[in-house]
């Protein structure tokens, strides 16, 4: 028995939109639907989360998902809510992003089985990259009204002067081109339905109106909410700009404090929308939360979840120990386990000196006063290290004459000190 795709998101908040039919297309047939990915860089990120897991959920309600990688229409730029058109990418850059995507969309989906609903990767470059402006205003454009197009809301706003630069053609015909693509998946690859963002819901909804129109067709349109937090902001932006899937663009760390650092209202909704754990589990840990939040059950089983969803188990525990130098009672044998990547981004942030090579033999007492000021005085020092209150490395510092060494060095050329509980301070040494 295949779960209900529909119902699935509905009590995970996933559904803002469908068109009528949709529910009755699902329970008739297994059928394919397709979520389209911009391919401008060559990993996606966490705004593209919602929608691969739509997708995840859709195979695994025995449905056959198809994720279209849009390296004809990611060249040219779309008018929903974005402000400013795309890069022209070159085909080489293309192909080398398509393939990072599928082996990341590979940790939620499978591709490669024999099931019959096993998921697949398209590219609109390949049936575009040939297809002459002609043809196009031929097959595509008479079938569709301008009356049609610029009643979208997505062209509206732009019309309205919500853009500074107002509509340019190229984005005009942008839901021509996506229509075009669903017309295409319909003919070629019998795929009935498109899923995105609500933010998508015109251009997804000109090509079931194409398909109608050009083949007497029936296919559908179903959209999830564009995820917000709770406060108005924007989702999976930081300081340091986008989450990333791709541990070159944000490590695992960093990836699993973003996790551990939501608010408690954005966890109880982010743990249905990010996660695979069924209603009775999300429940359970609902109400941990609300009779101890400040255990933080939520954010706790979230990070986890989504962490080795997108990396690994292995990359969690490890993230998980390296949090715990910061914030828990970690040792200095965890703190030599970190791999240079991990213990960058774990003291990021932290006062950072840097110390030649031919300070090693000196006494710490000197060098944190003078070369690299940690204290403002020996006297200070001094009286922080006889309170028991200076670490090297996570190991207390009793003597006052010791010296750095080359045996302190983590991965042969940092070191950690720390005055106090919670005060420290990276030295490297160069």
């Amino acid at each position: 028995m295949t779960t209900n795709f529909v119902e699935e998101l509905k009590w995970r908040g996933m559904l803002h939109d469908m068109m009528p039919g949709t529910e009755e297309q699902l329970s008739k047939e297994v059928t394919t639907a397709y979520v389209g990915i911009d391919p401008t860089a060559d990993s996606l990120h966490i705004g593209h989360l919602c929608g691969i897991m739509m997708l995840r959920h859709f195979q695994r309600c025995g449905h056959k998902p198809m994720a279209l990688v849009g390296g004809a229409t990611g060249m040219i730029g779309d008018p929903s809510g974005k402000s400013q058109e795309r890069n022209l990418l070159d085909e080489e850059t293309l192909r080398h992003n398509q393939a990072c995507i599928q082996r990341q969309l590979e940790r939620f989906l499978d591709f490669t089985s024999d099931a019959p609903n096993r998921a697949e990767l398209v590219n609109n470059y390949d049936w575009m990259k040939d297809f002459t402006f002609l043809d196009f205003a031929r097959e595509v454009g008479k079938h569709i009204t301008v009356n049609y197009m610029m009643a979208k809301d997505s062209v509206q706003k732009r019309l309205n002067g919500e853009a500074r630069d107002g509509l340019s053609f190229t984005e005009f015909t942008y839901q021509l081109l996506q229509g075009y693509d669903f017309l295409h998946l319909y003919k070629e690859k019998g795929c009935k339905l498109q899923m995105g963002g609500s933010d998508q819901w015109g251009n997804i909804t000109t090509g079931t109106e194409l398909i109608r129109r050009t083949l007497g067709g029936e296919a559908y349109a179903l959209t999830c909410p564009l995820i917000t937090k709770a406060d108005g902001g924007k989702f999976g932006k930081t300081e340091s700009g986008n989450v990333w899937l791709d541990r070159r663009y944000t490590s695992p760390y960093k990836f699993l404090q973003f996790w551990l650092n939501v608010s408690d209202e954005d966890a109880k909704r982010y743990i249905k929308i990010f996660t695979s754990l069924n209603q009775e589990e999300v429940n359970d840990l609902i109400a941990q939360q609300d009779a101890a939040p400040h255990l933080r059950p939520l954010q706790k089983r979230l990070a986890e979840e989504v962490t080795v969803m997108v990396h690994s188990r292995q990359d969690y525990e490890t993230a998980l120990e390296a949090s715990n130098i910061l914030f828990g009672n970690a040792t200095s044998e965890a703190l030599r386990r970190l791999d240079e990547e991990t213990l960058l981004s774990v003291f990021e942030g932290v006062p950072h000196f840097e110390l030649g090579r031919d300070q090693l033999g000196s006494a710490w007492m000197d060098l944190l006063v003078e070369k690299a000021p940690v204290f403002p005085s020996k006297g200070e020092m001094r009286k922080m290290i006889q309170n028991g209150g200076f670490f090297v490395n996570k190991e207390k510092v009793t003597d006052l004459n010791q010296t750095l060494t080359s045996e302190q060095l983590l991965g042969g050329k940092y070191v950690i000190v720390q005055k106090g509980k919670k005060n420290y301070h990276l030295i490297t040494i160069k």
